[in-house]
């Protein structure tokens, strides 16, 4: 695949790391408006987001089925609890599996919603997620999972209609739960058309995709794509290559096609943040992760910011400065490197739901290690914002960790960057 910028499309188109995280189901170098510690002002470009997860009623809603007028208070609460923490854009999960939490014809009302999967709950909530956002300063980044299809492996389950059901030769159970298969030209084309449908919809800031590709690997078992990569995979030199083409082309595809169906609304990827060990790769991270997204995920995270080929890379960086496994104060020079020069923006992905959790270590039971991770990254202008998960931690803030951040780095309100 040739370099294909973003720009060039817009023009165009008119234009767990095993053991130690949790998977987050949750720029131009130089810019000299971010504002330090404090500094804030006016002028301040930087991106403030919070991840707000509705799968699994993780944030929103707070239970499935709630009345229409309860949801609805739920989400604006969450909103204004952006406002209140001096944040800008929220990114919320309006696909989390394979269903949908707008009025789509290509999948089923979420089961988040009403406790029951195609049942309409009498609203629209990316609509009003995106006016209410707009109305109130906020960028709204509608945040989809392309492949998951379910926390279970029972197709059954699934409404009649769904297209799992409609077509089973396009699903793989792994590990407890169900996928499509990236490998299946067919599937593809149909995960980008029920994603293209919200950005044709609706006025979205952005299209955002977390961590989740070919699935994080089980121990014991196979993700079962032998039948694909045997009709599509002979040109390759083996499978990893193959499976890491097939997240290629979804995610140049889906670029080119988001900049053709609504020219200016942004594309940005937040992957695992390690995308290889240095131990693996000379150009990798000084770090001895478990997971490796180029290895175990098959997504090239780093060739997508130098092929330009998303606006943004937000790298889900969950640990602690000094953890030794994969310390947050090696990982920030190194993407940093990564997008340098590229016109790709880097924002942080920053574990706001470790602070405070006994189970964490010591440094995640200090108030200040969050605040510490924005003073660190004023050292690295290519940081261009940082996005917390989520939601419901950014509100609840139980040892102060987020009003920290405010204090020491959110004095003023600030621009998301463009």
């Amino acid at each position: 695949m040739g370099r294909l910028s973003r720009r060039a499309f817009a023009v165009a188109a008119a234009a767990t790391l095993s053991g130690l995280v949790t998977a987050g189901d949750a720029g131009a170098a130089g810019s000299a408006s971010r504002g330090g510690a404090g500094r804030g002002h006016r002028g301040t470009r930087e991106l403030r987001g919070m991840w707000l997860a509705t799968v699994s009623n993780r944030d929103w809603p707070s239970r499935p089925g709630l009345s229409a007028g309860e949801q609805r208070a739920g989400l604006l609460a969450h909103l204004d609890t952006a406002v209140a923490r001096r944040l800008n854009a929220v990114i919320f999960q309006v696909r989390p599996t394979a269903d949908a939490l707008w009025p789509s014809p290509y999948e089923p009302w979420s089961q988040y919603l009403t406790g029951t999967q195609g049942e309409d709950p009498g609203w629209d909530p990316l609509g009003t997620a995106v006016e209410e956002a707009h109305a109130r300063g906020l960028e709204l980044h509608a945040w989809f999972n392309p492949y998951r299809i379910a926390n279970h492996t029972d197709p059954s389950r699934l409404v009649p209609a769904h297209p799992a059901r409609m077509h089973p030769d396009w699903v793989v159970p792994y590990g407890g739960k169900l996928y499509y298969n990236p490998g299946l030209p067919e599937v593809r084309a149909f995960v980008q058309d029920a994603m293209l449908d919200a950005v044709r919809r609706y006025d979205i800031d952005a299209v955002h995709w977390d961590d989740y590709f070919y699935p994080y690997p089980v121990a014991g078992q196979t993700f079962d794509d032998d039948a694909a990569y045997a009709a599509y995979g002979g040109d390759f030199p083996d499978r990893a290559a193959w499976r890491r083409h097939n997240i290629d082309r979804l995610v140049l595809e889906t670029a080119q096609r988001v900049a053709r169906v609504r020219p200016g609304t942004r594309f940005g990827i937040s992957p695992f943040g390690v995308w290889r060990n240095a131990s693996t790769d000379p150009g990798g991270s000084d770090t001895t992760a478990g997971v490796q997204t180029y290895d175990d995920l098959y997504a090239d995270t780093r060739k997508w910011v130098r092929e330009g080929w998303i606006d943004y890379i937000c790298p889900q960086v969950y640990w602690n400065i000094g953890f030794a496994v994969a310390d947050y104060a090696k990982l920030l020079p190194w993407w940093s490197a990564a997008v340098r020069g590229t016109g790709v923006h880097l924002y942080v992905g920053e574990a706001l739901y470790k602070a405070g959790d006994p189970a964490q270590p010591a440094a995640w039971q200090d108030p200040a290690e969050l605040s510490r991770h924005l003073t660190l990254a004023q050292e690295y202008p290519q940081v261009r914002g940082h996005v917390f998960f989520s939601a419901k931690e950014a509100g609840e803030d139980r040892i102060g960790a987020m009003a920290r951040v405010v204090a020491d780095h959110y004095r003023h309100p600030a621009r998301p960057p463009r």
